[in-house]
């Protein structure tokens, strides 16, 4: 765990500075990150946010004929476009975000491939019009603790996690080879050497390091770290679908944004105007949250609770069982 929190703090920290902060030796913490790596209890990978290239960004339901959900949820996954897939309503249902990286990607899978599909029965696609927490903020506040304020420092701050901001970038940047080179080595490893990423790049190490800045702090890309929920003790996970009256969208937002088992949280376009993923380690712990913490939010105006049955995909890796894949 506090592997995980020294992670969460400073990503791409050298095993050095985790093992000065943590105080143990350096082979100790290389050892303990690849063997979670190789466990599939954790990942760190760049994701890129098409919203800083100006992109939109959608939430999107799918009802399917029963026994077909598994196959178009696998076909989901493997698009790039697709970074968060999951079986709900007992396996009636998949639910998946569409983070294309242009309008014609974006258009070809909700205006043309999704209703060509036979299996399909209906599709309902939410524009995402605010995030409240999300990316870093992953299990940010759930293992908040961990660490000491001393060893938190001693790593060194990456910024915050998260922080609320429009979804879509009024002045988007414009990728050039150079960046995408950087960015799709970061999707396999948001650990690689500056040495690596200039390799890929044909840039200097010194050139790359700029760029990797300019690109983190536009919030073209966040080092994130994946984590199988299951492997920290949540066993129970649940979109939460929040009806709420329009002049209470922003203070619910926020609010759920600051409760720990919240790793999600956004507003929305259609019907349901709040989506947020919720992580427990029961659904002793889901009903509890629902009726109390949430049930009591001033503005709202209904709650569907939709357990999920399989998590195929988080933030762009796939997940075997319960395991990162």
């Amino acid at each position: 765990m506090r592997l995980i929190r020294a992670l969460q703090v400073a990503p791409r920290a050298s095993f050095a500075a985790m093992a000065a902060a943590l105080g143990v030796t350096e082979a100790a913490i290389s050892r303990r990150y690849r063997r979670l790596r190789a466990d599939g209890v954790l990942r760190v990978a760049g994701v890129v946010d098409p919203g800083a290239l100006g992109q939109s960004k959608w939430l999107v339901r799918l009802r399917c004929r029963p026994g077909s959900v598994a196959a178009i949820a696998d076909a989901l996954a493997k698009r790039d476009d697709v970074s968060w897939v999951a079986l709900c309503a007992a396996g009636s249902e998949i639910t998946c975000a569409v983070r294309s990286r242009t309008q014609e990607d974006r258009d070809d899978l909700l205006g043309h491939r999704l209703p060509r599909t036979a299996a399909v029965l209906d599709i309902n696609a939410a524009a995402m019009l605010r995030q409240f927490v999300g990316g870093r903020g992953h299990y940010w506040a759930a293992l908040r603790g961990t660490l000491t304020a001393e060893q938190e420092s001693a790593l060194g701050s990456e910024g915050a996690p998260f922080t609320e901001s429009p979804v879509v970038a009024r002045d988007p940047v414009q990728l050039t080879p150079e960046d995408s080179a950087i960015l799709d080595v970061l999707a396999v490893d948001g650990r690689a050497s500056l040495v690596d990423l200039a390799t890929a790049s044909d840039l200097t190490p010194g050139r790359v390091s700029r760029r990797l800045e300019t690109l983190l702090q536009r919030r073209v890309v966040h080092i994130d770290v994946e984590i199988a929920a299951t492997a920290l003790g949540y066993h129970a996970r649940a979109n939460l679908w929040l009806r709420v009256h329009p002049s209470a969208v922003k203070s619910v937002g926020r609010a759920l944004a600051q409760e720990p088992e919240i790793a999600f949280a956004a507003a929305l376009s259609g019907p349901h105007n709040l989506h947020a993923v919720a992580h427990f380690r029961d659904f002793d712990e889901l009903f509890e949250f629902t009726s109390d913490r949430v049930g009591s939010l001033p503005g709202l105006e209904s709650l569907e609770v939709s357990p999920l049955l399989r998590h195929v995909k988080q933030a762009g890796t796939r997940l075997s069982g319960d395991r990162l894949a």
